[in-house]
């Protein structure tokens, strides 16, 4: 199978509207280990720019991602279906200028592929203009979260860690 042979919700992902941002990737994981990785606080710092992801995961709920007493994002958990969708509305708070870009929403999909899984992030309602950084790393991300399932281990890029270090 090709990329070419692969649709996305409907569309091909070089297809996606200006407003909408689609991400793709295999990993060789179960879905429940995947969607742990989602949702687990500790996990999610290992790959999300060393920012960790607090809720209590119920539809309807509130979010938080932050570093430490640095507060990155917040949201609302919209849809929850373990392990195999999670929506959520998406406000970055980071800088000002992501703070005016007001209120998006990221959409997990986990879907079982033979031994592995295909997890699709869907980051939609954007502004036409949107601001790089609301949806520029989500490469780094769901790299790292790749490696961080196959391997064990933790992704070194330049930014992978960026929040790490937060008081």
């Amino acid at each position: 199978m090709t990329n070419a042979d692969i649709q996305i919700s409907g569309k091909r992902p070089w297809t996606a509207e200006p407003t909408e941002k689609v991400f793709e990737i295999f990993i060789k994981t179960t879905p429940k280990r995947l969607w742990e990785a989602i949702t687990d606080e500790e996990l999610r710092r290992k790959y999300n720019f060393g920012a960790s992801a607090s809720s209590d995961w119920t539809p309807g709920s509130r979010y938080e991602l932050a570093s430490g007493s640095m507060l990155l994002a917040t949201g609302e958990n919209l849809e929850v279906d373990p392990p195999h969708r999670l929506v959520q509305s998406f406000t970055a708070v980071w800088s000002e200028d992501v703070k005016r870009e007001g209120t998006s929403r990221v959409t997990w999909e986990i879907e079982p592929v033979g031994d592995s899984c295909r997890l699709t992030v869907t980051h939609d309602q954007l502004s036409e203009d949107a601001h790089g950084e609301i949806y520029g790393g989500w490469p780094m991300i769901l790299s790292g979260l790749k490696t961080l399932l196959e391997t064990g281990e933790t992704l070194t890029t330049p930014g992978s860690l960026l929040y790490s270090q937060a008081p």
